[in-house]
């Protein structure tokens, strides 16, 4: 009969706990809140920057508007970019370096948001881009050094497609 009652107090005791420790965390709507609201402040912090809110959720915003191809999906695009957290903390770029990031479009290459704005671009093109997390590492981030519920800064110049058929 001991033996019974110690399990069952120690399931209680370990249901306890859990319960306890879940409720510490954040939850999702908070931590999506709290992203809307980073995003909220750096627009208002930064209204010389007037980005075109997409449907999907991306603020684009063309800086240089590219004379040459426009992509389309499967094609492979080679970009320069930059991207940095809100507060202006470097993410990760290429520019400076030889090789420009190469990537087949809207084939799961890309973050989301990257695949979108390409969409929107022709050769020769630069843009800034505002990307929440739905459109890039999402709620987990990408375990190196963008955390879950971050926006990020993109600017991308389009330098080359590969037309993914030579008949276009």
């Amino acid at each position: 009969m001991k033996l019974i009652i110690n399990k069952l107090q120690y399931i209680l005791l370990s249901f306890f706990i859990c319960t306890s420790l879940v409720s510490c965390f954040p939850k999702y709507e908070d931590l999506e809140a709290e992203e809307a609201a980073k995003i909220d402040k750096y627009l208002r912090d930064n209204p010389a920057i007037q980005f075109d809110l997409k449907s999907s959720g991306l603020y684009y915003r063309d800086i240089v508007l590219g004379t040459g191809i426009a992509p389309v999906t499967g094609d492979t695009v080679y970009i320069f970019y930059t991207g940095t957290f809100l507060d202006g903390t470097l993410i990760e770029t290429n520019v400076g370096k030889n090789d420009t990031l190469k990537a087949a479009l809207n084939k799961k290459q890309l973050i989301e948001g990257l695949d979108e704005a390409v969409s929107y671009m022709k050769v020769g093109g630069k843009s800034n881009l505002l990307i929440p997390s739905k459109l890039a590492y999402g709620s987990t981030g990408n375990y190196y050094s963008v955390p879950g519920f971050t926006p990020m800064l993109f600017d991308i110049q389009l330098i080359k497609v590969k037309q993914m058929f030579a008949g276009k």
